[in-house]
């Protein structure tokens, strides 16, 4: 196993040369599962939960009884974590909350209203794995941003339960319902509804390519939050920066998948290859020991810069989801990233944190997403509703203005629907 070391313009080339292709067969495969969704309900989901879950339902719903059998199994010490992570991530998503505005002048008032969605829809990847921590990054700043229901999808296992860390988390944050259903037909049974499933106003959390592509299909239907791609973390390091804990990390974001994207970025050759040698000790004793070296051969990267200078430059071109700086004085430098899902800095301050721990959200923009999109967070829950009223003198005095604009872009009735209500004869509003 190695960490390829390139200069920034050798891998930007190698990149290129290993792009991810555009998945048009399995777009084909997602097409055909949406539309059987949409057409056949739930029958569609019994069938694609027998055929890849290999679980036989009885029914699609998550039962109180497993709920409460869930809640019960989970240790006193996991209890405790999920628990204490809820504080934290409920702590940080509350100062995301904006208040309705208004203004005011001669005649006229404006402003908006910040309006909670209605209904949500989280998918949390599952079957024979456990991701509590998605479920409270995506239940909890939904219920901060005021949204009621709350419903929650994810794969079974072959005997047709739930986890049960994810059932905890999911009464924990105060999600409405769980259903037994994963991949792209979850994704349709949230969009389009079944007669189990609710149809959502908007569905948010990760998954694989099936999951990304359904997302990307009944988008417009429902909204959605992004379209996320494999993890991706990139270390800003100085070369008197850890070695191990720089190796630590990049193996955090190889471990979850072999298009994981693991890059060091440093002035210091001498310091990339002493995070090479770390890398080859820790990697060993790894349980996802083949996913993790194959995604540092394939994906990974040491870009050697000629300074910071250059280094920001990368950075902000990359436009990473996790971003560490391991750096002296690392605060003044923040103002120079303009793209990046996350900020971690310091030594003491590992990605893992933000995944499971600090209240940021890891629900995180991918694939370079980080140039124009943002993390998860109460915004994404909540509509703004804009509300104006004029009076008829306040209207009077604009309507030149607006007739004007209107006649410029060839839309006269839009002139007209102004004008006439500056007839003397029109009677005063009652707003």
């Amino acid at each position: 196993m190695t960490l390829p070391l390139y200069s920034y313009a050798q891998y930007k080339k190698n990149r290129s040369a290993t792009a991810v292709g555009d998945y048009r067969e399995e777009r084909k495969q997602v097409l055909d599962i949406i539309e059987e969704v949409r057409s056949k309900g739930d029958p569609a989901l019994l069938k694609y939960t027998r055929r890849f879950d290999r679980a036989d339902l009885e029914q699609i719903k998550v039962s109180e009884g497993e709920i409460n059998e869930a809640v019960q199994s989970v240790s006193p010490e996991l209890t405790a974590a999920i628990k204490g992570a809820k504080d934290n991530i409920v702590r940080f998503h509350r100062h995301q909350l904006e208040q309705n505005w208004w203004d005011s002048g001669r005649g006229w008032t404006a402003g908006q209203r910040n309006i909670p969605l209605q209904s949500v829809g989280a998918y949390i990847p599952g079957g024979t794995a456990a991701y509590p921590s998605s479920v409270l990054m995506t239940a909890l700043p939904a219920g901060v941003a005021g949204v009621k229901n709350i419903y929650l999808c994810t794969p079974p296992d072959k005997n047709g339960r739930v986890n049960a860390l994810t059932l905890a988390a999911a009464w924990e944050a105060g999600v409405t319902a769980v259903f037994k259903v994963g991949g792209a037909q979850a994704i349709a049974a949230l969009a389009y509804g079944t007669e189990t499933v609710p149809a959502v106003q908007k569905i948010v959390g990760p998954g694989n390519i099936y999951v990304t592509l359904a997302k990307k299909e009944v988008f417009g239907q429902v909204g959605i939050d992004l379209l996320a791609g494999p993890s991706e973390i990139v270390i800003v390091a100085a070369a008197n920066a850890r070695p191990d804990y720089i190796a630590a990390d990049l193996l955090s974001q190889a471990e979850h998948d072999p298009l994981s994207r693991s890059i060091l970025i440093t002035p210091s050759e001498e310091l990339a290859k002493r995070v090479v040698s770390h890398l080859e000790e820790q990697i060993i004793s790894l349980p996802r020991r083949k996913i993790a070296e194959q995604s540092l051969r394939e994906q990974g990267a040491a870009i050697i810069v000629s300074g910071l200078e250059e280094a920001w430059a990368v950075v902000n071109d990359l436009a990473p989801e996790h971003l560490e700086l391991y750096l002296d004085e690392a605060w003044q430098y923040l103002d120079r990233i303009t793209s990046a899902g996350s900020v971690f800095i310091g030594p003491y301050t590992p990605e893992s944190l933000g995944d499971y721990w600090a209240g940021s959200n890891h629900v995180l923009p991918t694939a370079r997403a980080a140039r124009y999109a943002s993390a998860l967070g109460v915004a994404d829950f909540i509509k703004r509703s804009q509300v104006i009223c004029y009076t008829k003198e306040a209207l009077q005095e604009s309507a030149p203005q607006i007739a004007a604009l209107a006649r410029a872009e060839g839309l006269e009735a839009h002139a007209r629907a102004v004008l006439l209500r500056r007839h003397k004869n029109e009677p005063q509003s009652q707003s």
